[in-house]
């Protein structure tokens, strides 16, 4: 076994399964493309679950790649192991549907020992099995491996719920005794230990997990393929006998920077590893085009960044120098990943910047947590973990690594609860406040009481009995304030128009509108009674559809948040997967049926929430209740809901849906509107749809003036006007393209039937012929009508279109390339070919008619 870099094994790999037949794919972006589900990419098989999945038919069954991947589910331990990363290269050679088993296991073995691939000494080989998997057993056996090297273990079974699952063998690689003193128990008992390192995990994935089953009971798949995975950064450490991944090649550059920068030399400390392992995840991803931010993968970065500026300060780096890590990280991975080079500014740019930002408020933070260690004792509270999160950009995971590094512990219960009225806050906020933080004080010392009367009246005679800056509260007001999915009434205080209401944290409500106003003003409160009326229809209306959707799509299909407002509702719920139109029909002649067929009366009532519960009512997303809670009973929907709903069904007049998404994992959203003139309001939502119909139109007229076009379908107030309209579009786009077929079709047979227009010299042999307005599509039929009719030599073709000039040239001289390329060179323009045949062009014609006489001399 020699000695091999980084990027030698990654080129070993690669040709070892390219001489098997499979395609090279090129690592994809970290960044998940058309997959919600996942945050990153984190295997090697991750960016190939199309073909896996059989969404996609790859080109060649047998798949190979080096892909990047990055995996945060245990930061915390990154720098403590000798194996944890973030950022990581998966080695992998996928089958999909063609080689099973035995070639995967043969060439396995292959690649590993034969010595001219790795070379790796078989006797330091171990491999382990699913006992019931004896035909993986068997092969390895065949293979000359000796059986005590063969271990059995239960959970070598690759499953993450239902779907294809199977079997897998796991290949380690023992480092011998100065690691560890025991023997190969710790992998038979899955001990931690330095000695028996994994390398490779070949999955089997044969069957087809299924709930309720045993595993002996699983159905076969009926396309048996192959994933499998190994460790770049491990198979490094072996080859390269380092004591840790961490001084491999593919880490070391970026430690020894360090080193010299901080002035404190390396010898195994946690903070070179955590910085190295870090500032590569940051570099890779931000090249990917992912950026920080306070959620989602953007968390996950600055949680990342800060946690290494945080170990630099342990070896006296309190001056930004992550950014001056990215050219180590390029220098090293550059080889392999050439767009490192390309992002390299600006990578270096956001880092600085982040670690400024950071470095600004990091030591009051570590002040303020070790003052409060002193205060809190034992255990951190959860407002100080608050604070150190909100005022000086602490992830609540820094607070607790810092915790325990002064043996002490974080109330994460209470900060997440701090974490909650922060967001509970935002949500009450309106930018038109002004300053909410600035004026939160204030308005949670207001304790005085305010009646809310809507849900009876929609005026009333009021006396304001506080002024803020954001706005004034009355002691008693018809006006909804936006909660619970409804947005606030539109209406007038005074004849002054009311732009938003909202709700106080002690729940009264605060008016925004224009005017001077005082304490103990009396005032006139009035609700434009058709903005409500349009909002209550779409409330009850929302649940109805709610019911609708658990009946049509099943009792898991919960909301996950609304909106009704006077023009539309919109409703957000989860299912598993997308459902097809007439499953979306179906919801809306639901919610038709109990308007039009079986209108039900709408009963509120106030209960004990206990009491409510048993009567089935259901309790709403993102929403917290008290003792006592509102119900609207609609007989067939029961909900908690605050809201302003109609006394009957009937009232809604009618109902359609008008978009059906997917917003998120396993999160759906449908909008739709209620009330009457339905045709019209649904006809509003399919303006894009109008647009595209138009413009199909014009490009139809533009073809034939004479062309009979279909009439539109006529409107019904429903979804299925979208799916008419839909299938509406797809019609015009065949009858287009059938007609722009057949017109080309005629073009073209009376352009090759009419050759002599082109024709200036039918006797040379040699000549340059200059066309206009040739369909770029049949320039080579022309081309060779041409070179046959003449009996040309050398056939020079020009064709003008558009603005731009196409050459073709074919010759028996063989200097077909020469003149594509003389043509380009005069024309700053482009081209080549083979000496026979030739194609080029330019879009700068200024030189054109001088090029063209160059040609012919030439010729």
């Amino acid at each position: 076994m020699r000695y091999m870099t980084a990027k030698e094994i990654r080129e070993m790999w690669l040709d070892f399964f390219e001489s098997k037949k499979h395609k090279v794919e090129a690592s994809a972006s970290l960044v998940p493309q058309n997959d919600p589900t996942l945050l990153w990419i984190n295997a090697g098989v991750a960016p190939l679950k199309k073909y896996f999945d059989g969404t996609e038919t790859p080109v060649n069954p047998r798949i190979t790649n080096v892909q990047k991947c990055i995996r945060t589910n245990d930061i915390d331990n990154v720098g403590k192991t000798a194996r944890h990363h973030t950022f990581f290269e998966m080695l992998g050679n996928f089958s999909i549907g063609n080689y099973f088993k035995k070639e995967a296991i043969e060439w396995g073995y292959e690649l590993l020992t034969d010595p001219k691939w790795f070379g790796f000494p078989v006797d330091k080989l171990y491999m382990t099995y699913y006992p019931e998997d004896i035909e993986a057993k068997n092969v390895w056996l065949s293979l000359g491996i000796k059986e005590s090297h063969i271990i059995p273990r239960e959970d070598n079974f690759w499953e993450i719920g239902p779907g294809p699952c199977g079997p897998d063998t796991e290949i380690y690689f023992d480092r011998g005794e100065s690691y560890d003193s025991r023997g190969k128990e710790v992998i038979e008992l899955d001990l931690e230990n330095e000695r028996f390192i994994e390398i490779w995990n070949i999955v089997f994935s044969q069957f087809n997990s299924k709930p309720g089953l045993s595993r002996e009971n699983y159905p076969e798949l009926p396309n048996k393929n192959i994933d499998t995975g190994a460790g770049l950064e491990r198979f490094a450490c072996v080859i390269q006998k380092t004591k840790t991944n961490f001084e491999t090649d593919l880490f070391f550059p970026i430690i020894k920077h360090t080193e010299k920068i901080s002035g404190i030399p390396y010898n195994d400390q946690m903070a070179f590893k955590v910085i190295a392992d870090h500032i590569k995840a940051l570099t890779f991803a931000i090249s990917d085009g992912a950026i920080l931010s306070n959620e989602g993968r953007g968390y996950v970065l600055r949680r990342l960044l800060r946690r290494a500026v945080k170990y630099g300060r342990k070896l006296n780096l309190n001056e930004p120098f992550l950014y001056k890590l990215v050219d180590d990280v390029v220098e090293v991975m550059g080889v392999f990943y050439n767009n490192l080079y390309e992002t390299k500014d600006i990578v270096k740019k956001i880092v600085l910047k982040e670690e400024q930002k950071f470095l600004e408020t990091i030591n009051e933070g570590e002040k303020h947590l070790l003052d409060a260690i002193q205060k809190d004792g034992l255990v951190i509270s959860g407002q100080t973990a608050f604070k150190l999160y909100d005022t000086y950009g602490f992830p609540i995971e820094l607070t607790v690594e810092y915790a325990l590094e002064n043996n002490v512990t974080v109330d994460e219960l209470s900060f997440e609860k701090e974490l909650e009225k922060q967001k509970e806050r935002s949500r009450n906020a309106r930018t038109s406040h002004g300053s909410m933080q600035a004026q939160d004080e204030e308005y949670l010392n207001f304790t005085e009481k305010s009646k809310f009367i809507g849900y009876d009246f929609l005026q009333a005679e009021a006396t304001i009995i506080k002024v803020f800056e954001g706005g004034i509260v009355l002691d008693q007001t018809p006006f909804y304030a936006t909660s619970g999915g409804q947005v606030a009434d539109t209406g007038t205080i005074n004849g002054l128009e009311v732009t938003d209401v909202s709700k106080l944290p002690n729940g009264q409500y605060i008016h925004k509108v224009e005017g001077e106003y005082q304490i103990g003003d009396e005032v006139l409160a009035v609700v434009d009674p058709k903005s409500r009326l349009k909002t209550i229809r779409n409330h009850s209306a929302a649940h109805l559809f709610h019911q609708a959707i658990k009946e049509t799509f099943g009792r898991h299909a919960n909301q996950q948040g609304s909106q009704v407002a006077p023009k539309s509702w919109r409703f957000d719920f989860n299912h598993y997967e997308s459902e097809n139109d007439e499953k979306i029909l179906d919801v809306e002649k639901l919610v038709k049926h109990y308007i039009f067929e079986k209108p039900l009366d709408v009963i509120i009532s106030e209960l004990p929430i206990e009491e409510a519960r048993k009567l089935g009512a259901m309790a709403l997303f993102g929403e917290k209740y008290g003792d006592i809670v509102r119900v609207v009973d609609m007989g067939w929907s029961k909900e908690f809901c605050g809201g302003t709903h109609v006394k009957n069904t009937k009232e809604i007049i009618d109902f359609a849906i008008t978009s059906y998404e997917s917003i998120g994992s396993g999160i759906y959203r449908m909008e739709g509107v209620t009330g009457t003139d339905l045709k019209q309001q649904v006809k509003g939502y399919m303006e894009p749809l109008y647009q595209e119909v138009h413009l199909l139109k014009e490009k139809m007229n533009k073809l034939d003036s004479n062309l009979l076009i279909p009439e539109e379908p006529a409107l019904l107030g429903s979804y299925q006007d979208i799916i008419n309209l839909r299938y509406y579009i797809h019609e015009l786009k065949e009858l287009s393209k059938t007609h722009e077929k057949e017109l080309n079709r005629l073009k073209q047979a009376d352009v090759l039937s009419n050759l002599d227009q082109f024709i200036t010299n039918p006797n040379a042999k040699k000549q340059v012929i200059v066309t206009k307005d040739i369909d770029s599509k049949m320039i080579k039929q022309l081309m060779d009508a041409l070179y046959d009719k003449i009996k040309a030599q050398t056939l020079f073709l020009v064709n003008i279109q558009d603005g731009k000039a196409t050459y073709l040239c074919k010759s028996d001289l063989n200097n077909a390339n020469d003149l594509v390329r003389y043509a380009a060179m005069l024309t700053n323009g482009s081209g080549g070919g083979k000496p026979n045949l030739a194609q080029g062009g330019t879009q700068d014609l200024s030189n054109l008619e001088s090029a063209i006489k160059l040609i012919e001399s030439k010729l």
